[in-house]
């Protein structure tokens, strides 16, 4: 066992009284593996380190080493560099566990809320299933009167399949027939396309007849025509030479009417 004032035990003091501090800095990390290099120096007989001011650079300190002393830093820096690893694990395993420890104490509440839910839901599902044993009842009664309308409906159907069956052989010979039909059908049209053909040219050759009466109907309009205009101008003629015997007619009137007046007049005077 090591003694309480040998060397290790300072290293070690050391170590864990800036733990936090030595692991942030480079500096102090070497001279704590300056430290240890020392003390193995001296348990393994050898001369013990050169000594290091406190207030010196490790860096200057390093260049006092000889082959032998420098050998023991590397390893002892590379156990320093392992240690601080499994410090640094250690650290982050710690607050790994803390981290759960804090989710199963959230769960550990939420199922004592749950089993809380849970024994209300018991009590619920309780009373559901004394409602369910009471539906259970009804629904067996039910069942029955369906089991009896499936058989009524079962016989049924064998009635429809039989019916079925009559309707399909009708269908059968409607198909036949109506097969026979169409094939007179498109026979019929044939004829009547040859038909409608003919039609078509008939149709043409009367069309033709309809002009050439036409242009001669026109043709003799013409005519009628001239003639409506000659008998025009003299019905025109006519009706002036009536309008002047009309004219003297009315004269010879008026002349009678005046006649007539005087005559009146002269009757009168004679009176």
């Amino acid at each position: 066992m090591v003694a309480s004032n040998s060397c290790w035990q300072n290293a070690y003091q050391n170590l864990f009284a800036g733990c936090s501090e030595i692991l942030a800095g480079e500096e102090k990390r070497s001279r704590l593996a300056w430290h240890l290099s020392d003390c193995f120096q001296k348990d393994s007989g050898r001369p013990p380190l050169p000594h290091c001011d406190a207030k010196s650079s490790m860096l200057k300190c390093l260049t006092k080493l000889d082959e032998d002393a420098r050998k023991i830093y590397l390893e002892t820096d590379a156990f320093k560099r392992q240690t601080e690893r499994l410090v640094n694990e250690l650290k982050n395993s710690a607050q790994f566990a803390e981290d759960k420890l804090e989710t199963i104490e959230e769960k550990v509440e939420g199922l004592l809320q749950n089993s809380h839910l849970i024994h209300d839901s018991l009590a619920s599902i309780d009373v559901q299933t004394q409602q369910v044993a009471k539906l259970t009842q009804n629904v067996e009664v039910q069942v029955n009167l369906v089991l009896r309308n499936t058989e009524a409906v079962y016989e049924q159907s064998k009635g429809i399949a039989a019916s079925q069956s009559e309707l399909q052989e009708k269908q059968a010979t409607m198909t036949d027939k109506l097969e026979e039909s169409m094939a007179k059908l498109h026979e019929s049209s044939n004829k009547v396309g040859e038909k409608i053909s003919n039609l078509k040219n008939q149709a043409i050759e009367i069309e033709e007849e309809i002009s050439k009466v036409g242009n001669a109907m026109s043709s003799k309009m013409n005519t009628l025509q001239q003639r409506a205009d000659d008998i025009g101008n003299m019905v025109g003629i006519s009706l002036e030479k009536q309008k002047q015997v009309l004219d003297g007619k009315s004269l010879a009137f008026e002349g009678l009417q005046s006649l007539t007046k005087f005559q009146l007049h002269a009757l009168e005077e004679n009176r």
